[in-house]
């Protein structure tokens, strides 16, 4: 059974149940599976049958897109609070993505069955959730927009900052990010290679821009990142 003050805060935190008071939310936690995972293992692999719908509570979630070459997309970096898995639920396919824990991770698996009796039931969940693939599709429209107009410092710049604002999305100035990232992750962020991710982060670092430090990364200003992004 899931610590049930935590998984009532992880659920709460969420947007797909922000609207649910704290009684719905206690008999949710029934209905949930606590999961932890190891850094670097697989949640659920691309063409797996989609059986349920997890809630991030700790740690974090890369969702990548593999190639049979062993090589990796990053589409998605999924913090607490945030929910994946929902669209093998909708519509029945097959899993359309691999999803991985970039570190020590605990998730709540809510089960495909018990997900959509929920959205049955309650308008204002599929409200939140259309809200959600909605937001999660503009995301994406950048990310191609980038790829497409951005050269690959451009791409850097303007990921660090979409990552700095995922945590807080009116960050100025100086701001301080967990990191747990590896130069490889970045790269499959951007279209890149390793090598080329590592000159272009100790080119951002001379220019003053970043430092990193272990397992953080400062940006030192948030609006000149975004503008060398820009160039």
């Amino acid at each position: 059974m899931p610590d049930h003050d935590l998984a009532i805060a992880s659920l709460r935190s969420c947007a797909l149940f922000a609207h649910v008071d704290d009684d719905r939310l206690r008999a949710l936690v029934g209905l949930t599976r606590p999961r932890r995972f190891r850094r670097n293992e697989v949640i659920f692999h691309q063409d797996d049958v989609g059986d349920a719908l997890h809630i991030v509570v700790e740690g974090g979630v890369k969702i990548v897109l593999p190639s049979p070459e062993g090589e990796e997309a990053i589409i998605a970096s999924l913090k607490p609070g945030d929910f994946f898995g929902e669209l093998a639920l909708l519509d029945g396919s097959p899993r359309s993505t691999t999803a991985t824990a970039m570190e020590a991770t605990e998730t709540l698996s809510l089960p495909r069955d018990q997900f959509l009796n929920l959205l049955s039931g309650d308008p204002r969940l599929v409200t939140a959730l259309l809200r959600a693939l909605a937001g999660e599709l503009r995301r994406l429209t950048g990310h191609v927009e980038e790829l497409h107009f951005l050269d690959l410092a451009g791409r850097l710049s303007m990921r660090l900052a979409r990552l700095a604002r995922a945590g807080d999305s009116d960050a100025t100035g100086r701001i301080e990010l967990d990191w747990p990232f590896t130069q490889s992750d970045l790269a499959a962020m951007i279209g890149g290679t390793r090598q080329s991710v590592n000159k272009l982060l100790s080119g951002l670092v001379d220019e003053g821009l970043i430092q990193i430090d272990r397992d953080t990364l400062v940006i030192d200003d948030l609006a000149a990142l975004e503008a060398r992004g820009s160039r």
